[in-house]
């Protein structure tokens, strides 16, 4: 998170982030002569809580609201481990997920999402790594980096396992019309993470969730006194306002990424150089690279003034995740350049 707000901002070609590009301000019809400063949101903005039990076709009692899903992340693991358990977190893996985890005081194991198994899980395998010391397992849902989807059946029989199962499923509604219900609903075993940053173009808001057994849900707002103490209340309406609007959003999202995933499988046809199968939903593609990954990502910011993400920030240093739901100008010229540079790099 660090080298992405330091490191990326300045890039003229973006290709990092990996979210939709930002909904309009203008295109979301909030009147905001009758925004209040302040109002009564203490543990939860209740039209924003019941906005999103709706969405998510849950009890309202088993919604937290939470400052985007890394706020959501965080809220869940301070309730759900106590230092020392054991943590079992997807590999390859979006970093904040096991550095949160080692914050609260978890040990941290990796289960593997193998690129020759299109980043499936293999609940054999995890099986065989869980202790009495496991509390807890991690995912995400779509995969990030790979935008792999994990069906309800293998998401049950992880959910058998024993350990509660928290799931992170900020990229789910990426599969818009054909999206499944929330793994929530699987079992009282499963927490789930979201919010509408990456899917809805709409991270200023800060509209993240946690849904959990309502017990859980009680701990997050009393923990959350002591880090946040109430959300917003000025984005708290405005999330409401696009939680009624979202059908309109989806539609701009969809048809925005449908276009750059051609323009992304078209690069990709056309890079030997980077080995990955064609996008079919998500933000990003992740290819694994037959160049040396470190020297074409420093290549591309000294001289083409383009940035990807490095592998290694995800554990898997032989790939590079490459953001497509940006403008659209910046995604033809972004890969432009990182064409050439690695014409450049294989001379």
């Amino acid at each position: 998170m660090e080298w992405v707000k330091t490191c990326t901002a300045a890039a003229k070609y973006n290709l990092a982030n990996s979210g939709v590009k930002s909904y309009p301000l203008s295109s979301l019809p909030v009147d905001f002569q009758a925004l209040q400063l302040t109002g009564p949101g203490a543990y939860g903005y209740r039209p924003l809580v019941e906005a999103l039990a709706r969405k998510c076709d849950v009890p309202s009692d088993c919604v937290a609201t939470a400052l985007g899903t890394s706020g959501a992340n965080h809220l869940a693991m301070a309730v759900l481990i106590e230092p020392g358990d054991q943590v079992l977190i997807e590999h390859p893996s979006y970093p904040l997920l096991w550095e949160c985890a080692s914050y609260h005081g978890a040990e941290v194991k990796f289960f593997e999402r193998r690129a020759e198994s299109k980043f499936a899980i293999n609940v054999d395998a995890l099986r065989k790594l869980i202790t009495p010391k496991t509390k807890l397992i991690v995912l995400t849902n779509l995969h990030n980096p790979s935008c792999a989807l994990t069906g309800t059946t293998t998401l049950r029989e992880i959910g058998s396992l024993g350990p509660r199962v928290l799931v992170d499923e900020v990229y789910l509604d990426l599969l818009y019309d054909k999206t499944p219900e929330t793994s929530f609903k699987l079992g009282e075993q499963f927490v789930v993470t979201s919010s509408l940053t990456k899917v809805y173009g709409l991270s200023g808001p800060r509209c993240g969730w946690v849904l959990a057994a309502p017990e859980i849900v009680k701990r997050i707002y009393r923990l959350n006194d002591l880090f946040g103490v109430n959300n917003p209340y000025v984005t708290d309406q405005i999330s409401c306002v696009a939680l009624e609007h979202l059908p309109q959003i989806a539609k701009w999202s969809r048809d925005l990424l449908t276009k750059h995933r051609a323009i992304a499988n078209d690069f990709l046809a056309a890079t030997p150089t980077l080995e990955s199968d064609p996008l079919t939903a998500g933000t990003v593609i992740f290819p694994k690279a037959s160049v040396p990954v470190d020297q074409l990502c420093q290549l591309l910011r000294d001289r083409y003034e383009t940035v990807i993400t490095p592998g290694h920030f995800f554990g898997a240093p032989d790939r590079v995740r490459i953001g497509i739901g940006g403008e659209t100008p910046i995604l033809t010229e972004g890969l432009a350049r990182v064409s050439a540079a690695l014409k450049e790099l294989t001379r």
